[in-house]
């Protein structure tokens, strides 16, 4: 920002100078401030004091500057990229720009004048879409919403920029300071109206996070009282929000998904990966799996056993893209395009082009034996032979093969995340291919150690049986108030809507836990427990601790076996497949920073006490809360 500010000064004072053209480097205007600095408490001196850059730098010297100023955009222009866009006469960006203004995803408001200039720009009710959902437009979207000025070609693009500028400067395009324009702006009554609505849905949705209804004030306030004043309370409001804890929960978390693919000793090793060119997939239980994959725009090969099995199978698929085509999600062209991406097989004669097999064969371990044994004759030898089971061993699976080092596990355990299981025998380039595969589905990934129920089904598991325990005594009116104040913490699946997944490995979880010192009994047993309690006693904090402290305990239980690479890959995978809620971090973060290790091992001690061994911290929950060490400090190795 201070470069750009000297850049535009010595501009302003070259005579030969007549107009200035904005723009970014390598293809890309600006992806915005650096988010590591959000949720920092320490105050910069003089350059980010309150209202320096919005005020001083955007408002007094870019807008307010003696010769036009026009954007030239491409690529990503987001948060305080845009808003210095915002800014300029005149913005001319290229068709496939994505323009965005963010800030509220990461716990903060636009803080440049985003929240005074877009609502200028392209109404109301459009730039409160775009800020409260952190909604990203393409150029042309943002050229039929008068966002940009023009769209061109990225090879015209500051041949077209620089020739708006001049136009300007020789008064044929008129020169716009878009922080004055009242034009696109509603009448103060409908604009209150608008406004109102949408804090009700912003509470609606969200009632535990302030940023939105912050947002909404400093943009009624500049409606209200004008721009200049709204521009210093959308500096204040930011300068408060960025040291929120809403702020670096949010920033904690992006970081955490983002460092999920980014594994020492494997990612840090130079390796390329390898193009997957074609999937096959076998097993019923691999429906799911095969319409992610072409949905990703990857070839599938279908393998069954029988014809009537395929038919039914390929009609499942269909019925699956249909309903993304009823939706709205995609063209009927889309659909027949997707459709065409899979092809099945009743044997694996197909399988010789393959470089990634999927297997989800339902039946005995001896059968999974079998098709592994069966995919190593018939596949290409670098082909990645991956299972989609999150219970069985894979090296027993693998066991009757010769290749265990191109054998990993692939765990789609939700929508938009997938767990990568590896062994002592899976090779670093298998792990690269597959987190290259995850990033073209659009999937988070984490890595866990091969074992029972790995980590998303654990946590799902430990969080169904621990709201059973708090709801069992009081039986539909419990279960309800479980709902409840689990719906209030901003939980966004029910533990009991989750219970059919995690169902399946209730059992393995159950006896894997004997030799973790951790709580290690069943549903059964804790109903059974000797000292049962009434729901109705406990205040809805004890009911939401009494849910979530169990869950902590199972995370610690995950890291002590060593089952991620980092305490922050469980908060990726409690906030992406549990539902727990962003704005809190992550299960691990919000044990460390609401209650503390200490106290919540001394808790669940009690609870152990009095209400049996479902509540019992395992050892390195009680060696680390001794010491006072904080969970997400500690690191796990795989």
């Amino acid at each position: 920002m201070l470069s750009l500010k000297s850049s535009i000064e010595e501009a302003l004072l070259c005579n030969e100078v007549k107009a200035i053209v904005v723009n970014g480097s390598g293809g890309k205007f600006s992806g915005g401030a650096d988010v590591k600095v959000f949720g920092k408490s320490e105050m910069v001196k003089k350059r980010n004091e309150v209202g320096f850059i919005s005020i001083e730098l955007i408002t007094n010297l870019l807008e307010a500057a003696r010769k036009p100023l026009v954007a030239a955009i491409d690529g990503p222009a987001f948060g305080g990229g845009l808003e210095i866009a915002l800014a300029c006469h005149a913005r001319i960006s290229t068709p496939t720009s994505q323009l965005g203004l963010t800030e509220l995803q990461y716990g903060i408001i636009p803080g440049y004048g985003g929240t005074q200039r877009l609502p200028r720009l392209v109404g109301l009710p459009k730039a409160l879409e775009m800020i409260l959902m952190s909604k990203r437009v393409n150029g042309k979207d943002a050229f039929s919403m008068s966002l940009v000025d023009a769209v061109a070609p990225a090879d015209e693009l500051i041949r077209s920029a620089s020739r708006w500028a001049l136009d300007i400067s020789e008064a044929r395009k008129p020169w716009i300071h878009s922080l004055y324009r009242t034009d696109r702006l509603e009448p103060l009554k409908e604009a209150r109206l608008i406004l109102n609505t949408a804090r009700d849905e912003a509470q609606k949705q969200n009632p535990n996070v302030t940023h939105p209804l912050i947002c909404i004030d400093v943009i009624e306030e500049g409606i209200v009282s004008g721009a200049r004043i709204g521009l210093w309370k959308e500096a204040e409001a930011l300068n408060e929000l960025r040291q929120s804890e809403t702020c670096k929960s949010l920033v904690h978390i992006f970081f955490a998904r983002y460092n999920t693919s980014k594994i020492s000793g494997i990612t840090d090793m130079g390796l390329q990966p390898r193009k997957v060119n074609r999937v096959g997939v076998i097993g019923p239980g691999s429906i799911a799996i095969a319409t992610a994959f072409i949905l990703a725009n990857f070839p599938v090969i279908f393998k069954e056993d029988d014809e009537n099995s395929l038919e039914a199978t390929i009609g499942e698929i269909k019925a699956n893209l249909h309903s993304h085509l009823m939706a709205g999600k995609m063209t009927k062209e889309k659909l027949e395009r997707t459709v065409s991406l899979l092809k099945g097989v009743l044997s694996y004669d197909s399988f010789k082009d393959v470089d990634l097999v999927v297997e989800a064969v339902e039946g005995s371990i001896q059968l999974k034996q079998q098709v592994f044994a069966d995919l190593e004759h018939y596949c290409p030898q670098h082909c990645i032979l991956a299972s989609s089971s999150p219970t069985l061993d894979l090296n027993l699976i693998g066991e009757r093969t010769k290749s265990q080092f191109r054998i990993a596990g692939a765990h789609f355990c939700s929508s938009s995340m997938l767990e990568i299981v590896n062994t002592e025998c899976t090779s670093p380039q298998v792990i690269v291919d597959l987190l290259d595969v995850a990033k073209k589905m659009k999937k988070t990934p984490i890595l866990v150690r091969n074992g029972s129920g790995l980590v998303v089904n654990r946590i799902r598991a430990m969080y169904s049986q621990a709201a059973m325990f708090v709801a069992a005594e009081q039986g539909e009116e419990g279960k309800h108030r479980v709902e409840q104040v689990m719906d209030k913490f901003g939980m966004a699946i029910s533990p009991f809507r989750m219970m059919d997944i995690v169902v399946e490995s209730m059992s393995t979880l159950s006896q894997n836990k004997q030799d973790t010192g951790s709580s290690n009994s069943t549903w059964k047993e804790a109903k059974d427990s000797p000292n049962d309690f009434k729901v109705a006693k406990l205040s809805e904090e004890d009911i939401m601790k009494m849910i979530l402290f169990p869950v902590v305990n199972e995370a610690c239980c995950i890291m002590e076996e060593g089952s991620v690479v980092k305490a922050s890959d469980i908060d990726v995978a409690s906030v992406v497949a549990m539902g727990f809620p962003s704005y809190r971090g992550g299960v691990v973060y919000w044990a460390d920073h609401t209650l503390g290790s200490k106290y919540i091992c001394s808790t669940l001690e009690t609870w152990s006490n009095a209400y049996g061994p479902f509540f019992k911290p395992c050892a390195y929950l009680r060696k680390y809360s001794s010491i006072g060490t904080p969970l997400m400090q500690i690191k796990s190795h795989l």
